[in-house]
C-alpha cells in the first residue's frame, strides 16, 4: 500500500523544496530591501536639489523684480528729457539760464 524505496522518505524531498523557496524568498527579500533603500536614497537627493534650486530661483524672482522696477523708473526719466520744460529745470539747477532771466540768489546767514 505505501511502501517507499529504501533510502527515500517523504520529509527531505519536502525539506529541499521548502529550503529552494526560502532560499528565493530571501534573495527576493533582499532585492527588494536594497531597491527600497536605493529608491528613498535617490528621493531625499533629488529633494535636497529641488529645494537648493527654489530657494536659487525666489532670489533670482526677486532680482528681477528689482531690475524691472529701476528699467520702468530709467524709461520715465527718458520720457522726461523729451519734455522741453523738464531740460530747463535741470538746466537752472545747474547754472544756466535764458537770456532774458535774471537768477535770484539767497544767501543764508550764519548765526
Amino acid at each position: 500500500m505505501g511502501k517507499t524505496p529504501v533510502g527515500r522518505s517523504k520529509a527531505p524531498t519536502n525539506q529541499g523544496k521548502s529550503a529552494g523557496a526560502r532560499r528565493r524568498l530571501m534573495l527576493w527579500m533582499t532585492f527588494m530591501i536594497v531597491f527600497v533603500i536605493w529608491a528613498g536614497y535617490t528621493f531625499l537627493v533629488q529633494n535636497a536639489q529641488i529645494s537648493d534650486k527654489s530657494s536659487h530661483l525666489a532670489t533670482q524672482q526677486a532680482s528681477k523684480e528689482d531690475t524691472l522696477k529701476k528699467l520702468e523708473q530709467l524709461k520715465y526719466e527718458v520720457s522726461r528729457l523729451n519734455d522741453p520744460e523738464y531740460i530747463g529745470q535741470l538746466a537752472r539747477k545747474k547754472g544756466y539760464y535764458l537770456p532774458e532771466e535774471t537768477p535770484i540768489q539767497v544767501e543764508e546767514s550764519g548765526n
